[in-house]
């Protein structure tokens, strides 16, 4: 079944910026949603409990979160190849997508949750758990890492959902389980007395409900291509396709997690106040990941808009489609940048209500900070670069930004610089790679355009 006319010929004729606002809109609402999510577990987890079971969740977000990697290999790279598949009019390559999608992220799944269970004490302690705030984090991880095949297979078919075009479809299902979620929480942790773990089980039991409505969606016949949701069966060019197209999405993650080791360890080895040190860490990276969110909705919007037409050859449009959601992504999180910059100590608050910042905390806040307004140049590129079948682009990236820069600063800087060397490290590394991944954008819509030359259209 092909994408209906109306909605391929809109992606590939209609105004970009009208394009744009209604793929974008229910991309970012579920991406607010969904960061909300993330952020609230955080203030329940800081104001129900306390700074040492923050610490600990802290440590376990990041191993936790290595399922979207898997989720991003498996949805990422079927959606890529659908976006460009859909723009080729190949329905034969549409057709096999679904089933080699999840026997990805079936396999996985279990690869990866059963080995971290059992070894999950070892694993928070790679992070920089020790004491009570080991155990947090082993509880909360462990917890999660039940539900694993659940979060991989979930958000791997909303990626696909979105690699059609149909944002809004895709939000709708999100929403079910991110609301559930948001209601769960603070109940199970609160008021059942389920600690640090309701956290976990909350966030489970939507993912579970957020299942149950992408199966039925498939199951009842509604996507616009051929896709045999009960279906797990090899092919072998389609299998390698989808790797190669979500391999970019899942380094990024893996290296998201190198990262996570090294800068916790890195606080670990210069803090005076560890529980506190870590909940600041926290606390600042949870408002990052919130104000984020709407920088997340157009990436998934950008995704079949560029893949569709790089299928279709319409390699101007596509690239005009980068640099309007480049545009559009800074004039989102500019007003959000000046305030969190203004209210410094009332933005943390929300997350440490009872915490006392010192001046050194602040300039730590905002350096943090500093990097959000230029971050649609980075996000928009890394799903740009997978959509035009340019995925090994952004894997160097993902992998050069933590093993050749992250690392070394780490290891190196916070030992002459104390905490500072975290923070303005962390900042000045960005800077290097926000640079490098425009020379990258550069080369390859000059490469476009020597194919648009060439005959491509």
């Amino acid at each position: 079944m092909a994408l209906p006319n109306a909605r391929k010929d809109l992606i590939l004729t209609g105004e970009l910026p009208k394009v744009m606002w209604q793929l974008a809109l229910p991309a970012i609402a579920a991406m607010i949603l969904y960061g909300l999510n993330a952020f609230m577990d955080t203030v329940f987890v800081g104001q129900l409990m306390n700074e040492t079971a923050l610490a600990g969740i802290s440590l376990a977000y990041p191993l936790a979160g290595l399922t979207m990697g898997f989720s991003s290999l498996s949805g990422t790279g079927a959606a890529n190849l659908l976006s460009i598949a859909i723009g080729e009019d190949d329905e034969d390559t549409q057709g096999k997508i679904m089933a080699n999608a999840n026997l990805i992220a079936l396999a996985c799944s279990l690869l990866y949750a059963i080995p971290a269970y059992i070894f999950a004490p070892e694993l928070i302690g790679l992070m920089g758990g020790s004491g009570e705030i080991l155990t947090y984090g082993v509880d909360y991880l462990r917890v999660v890492l039940l539900a694993a095949p659940l979060w991989v297979y979930g958000l791997s078919l909303n990626f696909i959902i979105r690699g059609e075009g149909k944002m809004g479809t895709a939000a709708r299902m999100m929403a079910y389980g991110l609301v559930l979620n948001l209601i769960l929480t603070p109940i199970l942790i609160g008021y059942l007395g389920f600690g640090i773990t309701g956290a976990a089980w909350a966030s489970n039991a939507g993912m579970l409900v957020y299942c149950i409505a992408e199966f039925r969606y498939y199951h009842r016949g509604k996507a616009t291509f051929a896709a045999n949701i009960n279906s797990l069966r090899y092919d072998k060019r389609v299998f390698r396709r989808i790797l190669e197209l979500g391999f970019p999405g899942f380094i990024l993650s893996v290296m998201g997690l190198v990262q996570a080791i090294v800068v916790f360890n890195a606080i670990v080895g210069v803090s005076n106040d560890l529980d506190s040190d870590l909940a600041f860490f926290a606390a600042a990276n949870r408002i990052m990941l919130l104000l984020m969110t709407p920088l997340f909705g157009l990436m998934r919007a950008l995704q079949p808009i560029a893949g569709v037409n790089y299928g279709a050859r319409q390699y101007g449009r596509t690239k005009d489609a980068y640099w309007l959601f480049v545009r559009t992504g800074f004039y989102i999180v500019f007003p959000f940048w000046i305030i969190m910059n203004l209210f410094p100590e009332q933005s943390l608050h929300l997350v440490l209500p009872d915490a006392d910042f010192s001046a050194q905390e602040i300039t730590f806040f905002r350096l943090y900070m500093f990097m959000l307004p230029i971050f649609p140049l980075v996000f928009n590129a890394l799903t740009w670069l997978p959509a035009i079948d340019r995925p090994k682009f952004a894997t160097y990236i993902g992998m050069a930004r933590q093993l050749f820069f992250f690392v070394p600063v780490m290891m190196i800087l916070p030992r002459f610089l104390g905490l500072s060397g975290v923070y303005y490290g962390a900042t000045a590394i960005d800077i290097v790679v926000t640079i490098l991944l425009v020379i990258i954008v550069r080369k390859a819509m000059r490469e476009l355009g020597a194919d648009a030359g060439a005959g491509g259209g």
